[in-house]
């Protein structure tokens, strides 16, 4: 498959948006991992911004992050949304009341907690009726959207945005399932090249599958590592230049997925 890149969004410790990122990855400022203040987006109605969670909130964040520099109608542009998780705290409360004498799930909790929720409040958010899918395959989350959005950008011919967004769970869950801080990324992509677009993906399914490709930095392996969405950041840092260069993904049973990047 072949897909054109034309903007990106991040937010996660030290990485405050993509205009402020882009030095990190590339290694001409240093990277400092700080806490990171995700505010219920002012696009949601009052009721809904005071439902949302920090999932959510990072979700919607990351993807407006990469919409402030497109020009694409939003209210029309398809989505994929991944997370190896999704609402680990809404979970756990949900696990806290059914546990107790009082079973009565709340229903705010409730909706928040299935795993098209960010999706939801996204087309709230947007006013949009756009196609929108929402996808969990654990560790491999993030490439597995990834291939998604490439499908659908090579089937419909149509630009895709891909949200990926994982949080830490609190205990107990984070000791059987520990995740890495709070990181958010997401990718604008379209089917053919354009004055808007920077980057060009050649993406390729390999059978034997190799190491994926790491981070240079010690801080930012340790996140690419510990997070899910952390897979995307050796995507990022190619993109950050934009320079040429071929990644490797681990994947599902033993595969790999190749990128071979060009800018454009």
């Amino acid at each position: 498959m072949e897909v054109f890149v034309e903007s990106v969004g991040l937010l996660g410790p030290g990485l405050t948006g993509w205009p402020a990122s882009r030095a990190v990855l590339t290694g001409s400022a240093a990277y400092v991992p700080g806490e990171l203040l995700l505010p219920a987006p002012e696009a949601l109605p009052a009721a809904e911004r005071r439902r949302t969670g920090l999932p959510v909130k990072l979700a919607l964040n990351v993807g407006l992050d990469a919409l402030a520099r497109s020009s694409r109608p939003s209210d029309t542009l398809a989505s994929v949304f991944t997370s190896s998780g999704a609402d680990g705290q809404v979970i756990h409360q949900i696990c806290e009341t059914l546990a107790g004498a009082e079973r009565d799930v709340s229903p705010t909790r409730f909706h928040n907690s299935v795993h098209n929720a960010p999706a939801g409040y996204w087309s709230i958010a947007l006013r949009s009726r756009a196609p929108s899918t929402s996808m969990c395959c654990f560790d491999w989350s993030f490439v597995a959207a990834l291939l998604e959005a490439c499908a659908y950008c090579t089937v419909e011919g149509e630009a895709v945005l891909l949200i990926s967004y994982d949080l830490p769970y609190p205990e107990p869950l984070h000791s059987v399932r520990p995740i890495a801080g709070l990181l958010g990324a997401a990718l604008l992509l379209g089917p053919r090249a354009t004055s808007s677009c920077f980057a060009k993906l050649d993406v390729q399914i390999e059978a034997d599958g190799r190491e994926s490709t790491r981070m240079q930095d010690p801080a930012l392996e340790a996140l690419r590592c510990g997070n899910p969405t952390g897979r995307a950041l050796p995507l990022l840092r190619a993109l950050a230049g934009p320079t040429a260069a071929t990644l490797v993904f681990e994947y599902l049973n033993g595969s790999a997925v190749k990128l071979t990047l060009s800018p454009c």
